[in-house]
């Protein structure tokens, strides 16, 4: 896949993940239960995988490739364990996003994601093996980081507690341990359609184990809101996820990160300027964010030994 389909593939994923993020978010504050938004959120969208996994063939085959491959354990169960991360993302969404807005979000997954991301593929952990963390792949991982501290200055965090500042953060490193474990899936069943599936199952038990647990303290959510929009969160979350799973393997770790980064903050930009949320940074920081961004990714993506020659 040429380097240019791959990186404006991430750059999509980033844009899917800032969607979803605010229709979940919105979700939650209109139920008043943000574990039972991410239920329906992952629900949804594990009916869809189901019915395609049915239906296509490539499903099927790499439904039984996954079935043999846990029997000969040959696919580990760690390999089955993205779902997790899933959870906490949609989670993450609904708890937070309607409150700290999908620019405050994003930043604390971008720190997360590119911290993880450099590690993880200087270990060799994604499906691309060990990828060289070289300086131009350093400074965009540091320039990201930047782009976070802009974020965090100003008056905007005022009232917001730490923990919800710090679930996005964890998202980030789940994220990027996600994107590289689906990678790996994806390559032992042969189609990303069935890695996503994996995460969609074990994210979906999850999420429904822990909204069960939630409601019997807390009480009952309030009345599903009609419009249709609040629903489709679980339908993006197939799209990106299948995404990631395909193009992780052509970008390594760190530079699905870095794209989905530009993705993530030039949606948010879009959707707090038209929809701010009650501690959404202004308008002027949140372009700087972007810029930065931006910048990052260019740094940690240029040829610059071949621009030299």
């Amino acid at each position: 896949m040429p380097a240019w389909i791959a990186l404006g593939g991430a750059v999509l994923v980033g844009v899917f993940t800032a969607l979803q993020a605010r229709i979940n978010g919105q979700l939650g504050a209109r139920l008043d239960d943000g574990l039972v938004a991410a239920v329906v959120s992952f629900g949804s969208g594990l009916v869809i995988l189901i019915v395609l996994s049915a239906a296509v063939p490539a499903g099927r085959r790499g439904y039984a490739a996954l079935v043999a491959g846990v029997r000969s354990r040959g696919i580990p169960w760690w390999m089955l364990a993205g779902g997790a991360a899933g959870a906490l993302t949609v989670a993450t969404q609904g708890i937070a996003v309607a409150i700290i807005g999908v620019s405050l979000f994003t930043v604390g997954v971008v720190a997360g994601q590119a911290l993880c991301g450099l590690v993880l593929d200087r270990l060799g952990y994604g499906p691309a093996g060990v990828v060289a963390v070289t300086l131009p792949r350093l400074l965009g991982g540091v320039l990201a980081l930047v782009a976070v501290g802009i974020a965090l200055t100003g008056d905007g965090l005022t009232g917001i507690p730490l923990w919800m500042l710090a679930l996005p953060l964890l998202t980030g490193i789940g994220i990027a341990w996600q994107q590289a474990t689906n990678g790996r899936l994806r390559q032992r069943v042969g189609t990303p359609l069935t890695a996503t599936l994996v995460n969609f199952v074990g994210g979906t038990i999850i999420l429904a184990v822990a909204a069960v647990v939630h409601v019997a303290f807390v009480g009952s959510p309030a009345a599903f809101p009609p419009d249709p929009w609040l629903y489709t969160g679980g339908a993006i979350g197939v799209v990106y996820i299948f995404m990631s799973a395909a193009l992780v393997a052509h970008t390594g770790v760190l530079l699905l990160g870095l794209g989905a980064v530009v993705g993530q903050l030039g949606m948010s930009f879009a959707l707090d300027a038209l929809w701010p949320a009650p501690a959404s940074p202004g308008i002027a920081q949140e372009l700087a964010m972007v810029l930065v961004a931006l910048l990052s990714v260019v740094v940690a993506t240029v040829p610059w030994r071949r621009l030299r020659r």
